[in-house]
């Protein structure tokens, strides 16, 4: 890990559950964190669906159960101990074939005195569905332990190929209480002022997604333009793909991979330029000057953003004041120009043409 490897950069963590994690390790490397969790989780420990399935997949006998998460498998046990039906959810899921949706639900069968019988390789939900279906599951009696929302699909094609389903709904997704913080990472994403966005889980990009559409706020645009989206894997990615947003992802579907490849992607997509005799890195809210970050006010870095998007070329004062984060005249701009300078500590760095605009002074060599 390098110290330091991200900053000037803005990443927005979006995840409730590991936040306080993943914002120490962005901002160990640097970054400036914005945390906008926009899904909270809803335990149903005591709700009466859950009681109801659980003793439904105890007297059902099951032939096979999916255990789609290891917080919710752990969370079904949980309850089914508060109940005192502990010890006969085990013996029912002893004698049934374990499948379980990747490693992390694996774990949490491991823990439980259990063991899989398969566990998917891409955690998704498809490719259980798929190995059920080749397998044959006619007459077969399943429980399904769901993730957040009713597995609606999942389920109809298990019963359309002849098997009887109990679905046990361990947690739901909801908005969080206050979706301010939210609405506000939209609009920070619309404007081009967040640099990456971090997602754990499809239903945490779907609440986004909708969140920004209710105010208007074009993220997609934004994600195609500027702004780095970054899952932690496919399943995660799937709506951002359907609007046809790119995406990075780690090779490991895992929180530490996914903060690696940010912390890789992002100084990938800086601006380097050799500006008097130094090296220019334009970054999200900083610059570097031969690798040591400097941070600039928004006026300034919105000015220096517009001048190295098109280096030694004159870029008039009309158009840097429409790159100003709010929008000014002529002098705010002279203003900003005075402050830039005097940050990157030479007025051989930008120089005045013709007195109607600037350009960035690029070296011959750049």
């Amino acid at each position: 890990m390098t110290e330091g490897a991200l900053a000037g950069f803005t990443v927005a963590v979006t995840a409730e559950r590991r936040r306080s994690e993943m914002t120490a390790l962005l901002e160990r490397r640097g970054a400036r964190v914005v945390g906008a969790p926009t899904i909270t989780i809803v335990p149903l420990i005591d709700d009466d669906a859950l009681r109801a399935a659980t003793e439904a997949c105890i007297g059902l006998e099951p032939h096979i159960v999916v255990a789609t998460t290891g917080f919710g498998f752990r969370g079904w046990l949980e309850a089914a101990e508060g109940w005192g039906l502990g010890d006969a959810l085990r013996l029912s899921l002893r004698g049934a074939a374990i499948i379980a949706r990747g490693p992390k639900p694996c774990g949490a069968i491991r823990a439980a005195g259990l063991s899989e019988d398969w566990a998917a390789k891409t955690e998704a939900s498809e490719e259980v569905l798929e190995r059920l279906l080749s397998d044959g599951v006619a007459g077969r009696r399943i429980v399904v332990q769901e993730h957040g929302e009713p597995q609606t699909e999942f389920v109809n094609a298990l019963r359309s190929a002849g098997a009887a389903v109990v679905e046990v709904p361990v947690y739901r997704w909801a908005f969080p209480p206050d979706i301010a913080p939210v609405r506000r990472l939209a609009e920070q994403v619309a404007a081009g002022q967040i640099d990456a966005v971090t997602f754990t889980s499809a239903p945490a990009v779907k609440a986004f997604l909708q969140v920004a559409g209710e105010i208007n706020a074009d993220v997609a645009g934004a994600f195609r333009d500027k702004t780095l989206a970054a899952c932690v894997g496919p399943v995660t990615a799937a709506p951002l793909a359907d609007l046809d947003v790119p995406v990075v992802m780690p090779e490991r579907y895992r929180l530490g991979a996914l903060i690696k490849t940010v912390t890789d992607e992002l100084p990938r997509r800086a601006v380097r330029l050799a500006v008097a005799g130094t090296t220019l890195e334009v970054r999200g809210h900083a610059v570097l000057i031969d690798g040591v970050p400097h941070a600039l006010a928004p006026a300034a870095m919105a000015i220096l953003a517009s001048l190295a998007r098109r280096p030694g070329a004159v870029v008039s004062k009309d158009q840097l004041a429409a790159a100003l984060p709010r929008g000014n005249d002529g002098h705010a701009v002279d203003v900003a120009v005075a402050r830039l300078r005097a940050a990157l500590g030479s007025g051989k760095h930008i120089e005045t043409v013709i007195k109607r605009g600037y350009r960035l002074r690029v070296d011959e060599a750049a």
